[in-house]
């Protein structure tokens, strides 16, 4: 059987399912009791399960991120959310010294099973200390996974496999796609950690996305079709690991290639995925890679400035004219 649900509900079912799976899985974070979360991802949650597995915290994300940490390394299962990954930097101390190197440093006597997920990326006019992309930087520290869905089918199935996971992953939700809607199975899923999805089929480019931007990607396709130009996209959906398998085949069929990433041009994933396609398939390109990021400006508050400053569809569609030209 199917259901239409939004992305805030398919993620409110993974983490719900997962506790009635195993009990040793709980959710702590800022307003996730009381309030039913910042985004109502966890709405009800309280009532059902109680506030020794829903767990509200202070202010305090370097404390709450490291008992966490301490707490995956015991026995438990913890979903940390942070409220907006901007937040996750006062946390970095943690994140970055603990959480991703503690299997490592303690000859994998310590598995760190522990999920980290929010809102990343720009919102409406929230200014650049609450809009910051974070994968690039996450995505540069071995032994992390990160996540990063573009709908909700996805968004349940990578999510209950995280929590399964005994990694700890870096779980980015966006919070302009959380009201989007799909349908879904009423059955139980899973969504593997490490496989990418081509979403639309098409033989004259490939634009490879993740996140948020896979809809604006959508919307520059259907613009295209109506002049006969056949875009594949490449949904990434796990950023680490890559699945570069996928990415290739679609470029080495298509022969041209755009990027399309919401963060930063240096330094991002789109040039990490850049150069991982030239590594492969140099020779099956017909025209050089674009990409389409976020300008190299902390992002404004003026919506004017905003919209100039992120990715749209307007360029995207202008980075394919130049490659297909």
């Amino acid at each position: 059987m199917k259901q239409i649900v939004e992305i805030r509900e398919a993620l409110r079912q993974a983490i719900d399912e997962e506790m009635a799976r195993d009990s040793r899985v709980l959710i702590l974070g800022e307003e996730v009791a009381e309030y039913n979360g910042a985004y109502k991802v966890t709405k009800g949650l309280l009532d059902k399960w109680g506030p020794e597995r829903v767990i509200d915290t202070p202010i305090a994300e370097n404390g709450f991120a490291g008992l966490a940490i301490g707490a995956a390394q015991t026995g438990l299962r913890p979903i940390v959310e942070f409220m907006s990954w901007n937040f996750s930097f006062v946390a970095a101390d943690q994140l970055i010294s603990n959480a991703c190197k503690a299997y490592y440093m303690s000859g994998g006597r310590f598995k760190v099973p522990v999920v980290f997920r929010g809102p990343n990326g720009a919102a409406a006019q929230v200014s650049c200390q609450h809009s910051h992309c974070v994968e690039a930087l996450y995505g540069n520290l071995p032994g992390f996974y990160v996540i990063a869905p573009s709908n909700a089918y996805d968004a349940k199935g990578l999510l209950k496999s995280a929590i399964r996971s005994n990694n700890p992953v870096i779980f980015l939700e966006n919070e302009l796609i959380y009201g989007d809607k799909m349908e879904i199975p009423t059955e139980e899923y899973l969504v593997p950690i490490g496989k990418a999805k081509v979403v639309r089929t098409g033989k004259h480019i490939t634009l490879v996305s993740h996140s948020r931007m896979v809809k604006l990607c959508k919307e520059a396709a259907d613009e295209l079709a109506k002049k006969g130009i056949q875009v594949e996209i490449v949904d990434l959906r796990t950023i680490r690991p890559l699945d570069i398998a996928t990415i290739v085949q679609s470029v080495r069929k298509t022969h041209r290639c755009v990027l399309v990433e919401e963060g930063h041009i240096f330094a991002g994933i789109a040039a990490e995925v850049g150069f991982q396609i030239m590594e492969h398939c140099f020779d099956e390109l017909d025209a050089p890679l674009a990409r389409v990021c976020q300008r190299e400006t902390p992002l404004p508050y003026s919506k004017p400035l905003e919209r100039e400053t992120l990715p749209n569809t307007e360029r995207i569609l202008a980075a394919i004219h130049e490659v297909l030209r």
